[in-house]
């Protein structure tokens, strides 16, 4: 009997062996300590456990409390009894009841582009990104497909079917430079980068914008993090920032973080009108029976009114105001941005129990190490949300110093008598 083979990876475009090695260690420590894999109810913003511990939860996504406001919750609700159904289960392209174009045409007027939706931003991206390799979600040009080191896995996940379209490689974070050089080589680029990243960052918008004008580059965005936290009425970074809004800037953002409802909105500028049916037909899952259910859509139509409303700027302002606020108290590198996650640098030997300590006071900030991060800048994961108080902002502040977090300022040292 012959030998049986065995199979090498190639790891081109991933490496679960060095992502499940490394990552599911500190995964597990996490767990073990108790700041992972935790339950609790949730009554007026502050976690209660079975064992009678509270927290509250400082990193949490919905950054301007829309997840639990009543309007929302009561949209969710009227939409089922509206629509009479929670979820037709069939693909929209075959039959579809009004729920989605009717969100789909509020979020249009609201954010100013075509608007597509999707159940998830990983969906969105395994969807379109193969569309943009071949070429049919562009000029008809295949394209290099440049994926930034950092871009979210839901994006980076795409590699492969992409590679089976086109060229893939991946740059260094926000190495425009590099970026220029293949614009100059291949006939067609498209970078795929977070607009707002999930460690605190904003991609650079304009000098990606000024590539746009002079090589043709197309740029795929995620901009979920800055979604209603951000902009007028709510826009976001991307479209509030770049001065290309046309077929060469896609943008995709989640509808479950500060918007705080569910389901993902695909915007769109230029594309015409056949370009919608091509997407539902031919982007991976947004052509299956997997879509936004009839709560998730009533849920963001409440949420789309009140980005209509002065209440979005009074909870923008709020939450700038809590930002400043905590970058008063802390120093991160992300000080002084508009953005409301903060990284508080830790090491990997100490940050699970950093993240322990700060729990056991009552609050809860995520320890994030590789792959969340590259190896050796481990921290603690502070966001920033409208509906925190005061009290709570300097209470955490207070512990995460005890912790090993670095103060805004140092105190003066006091004067000899």
């Amino acid at each position: 009997m012959s030998e049986r083979r065995s199979i090498t990876p190639t790891h081109r475009y991933r490496n679960n062996d060095k992502l499940i090695g490394i990552g599911n260690t500190f995964w597990n420590m996490s767990e073990e300590h108790g700041v992972a894999g935790i339950v609790g109810d949730l009554t007026d913003g502050v976690f209660h456990m079975a064992d009678g511990h509270e927290f509250v939860n400082f990193t949490v996504c919905s950054y301007l409390d829309l997840d639990t406001h009543p309007k929302v919750i009561d949209g969710a609700v009227a939409a089922l009894r509206r629509f009479g159904v929670l979820d037709h289960c069939i693909p929209r392209t075959r039959v579809q009841t009004p729920v989605l174009l009717e969100l789909e045409e509020s979020l249009g007027e609201l954010f100013g582009a075509t608007v597509i939706s999707a159940i998830s931003t990983a969906a969105a991206s395994t969807g379109l990104l193969p569309l943009i390799a071949s070429g049919h979600l562009g000029n008809g040009t295949r394209p290099l497909m440049v994926f930034d080191k950092n871009a979210h896995v839901s994006m980076a996940n795409a590699k492969p079917s992409c590679a089976d379209e086109t060229e893939v490689v991946t740059c260094r974070h926000h190495d425009l430079d590099h970026l220029e050089d293949l614009c100059r080589t291949y006939e067609r680029v498209c970078y795929v980068v977070d607009g707002s990243d999930s460690l605190g960052g904003y991609a650079p918008v304009n000098e990606l914008a000024e590539l746009q004008e002079r090589y043709n580059l197309l740029v795929f965005y995620d901009d979920s993090h800055s979604l209603s936290a951000y902009g007028e009425r709510g826009i976001g970074y991307v479209r509030s920032h770049s001065p290309v809004l046309d077929e060469r800037t896609i943008t995709v953002a989640t509808l479950s973080k500060g918007f705080g409802a569910g389901g993902t909105a695909i915007l769109l500028d230029g594309y015409p009108k056949q370009t919608r049916r091509l997407i539902e037909r031919f982007a991976g899952p947004l052509g299956y029976s997997q879509k936004m259910n009839a709560a998730a859509v009533g849920a963001a139509l409440a949420s789309a009114e009140i980005h209509r409303t002065d209440e979005l700027i009074q909870l923008q302002e709020r939450l700038r105001s809590n930002i400043a606020l905590f970058d008063s108290l802390l120093a991160t590198e992300q000080s002084g941005s508009t953005y409301p996650i903060r990284l508080v640098p830790m090491t990997d030997e100490t940050v699970v129990g950093a993240a322990q300590r700060v729990f056991a006071a009552g609050f809860y900030v995520s320890p994030v190490f590789f792959p969340i991060v590259s190896r050796g800048t481990a921290g603690l994961r502070a966001m920033l949300r409208a509906g925190q108080t005061e009290e709570q902002i300097r209470r955490l502040c207070s512990v995460l110093i005890e912790a090993g977090a670095r103060p805004a300022t140092a105190l003066p040292e006091p004067v000899a008598r």
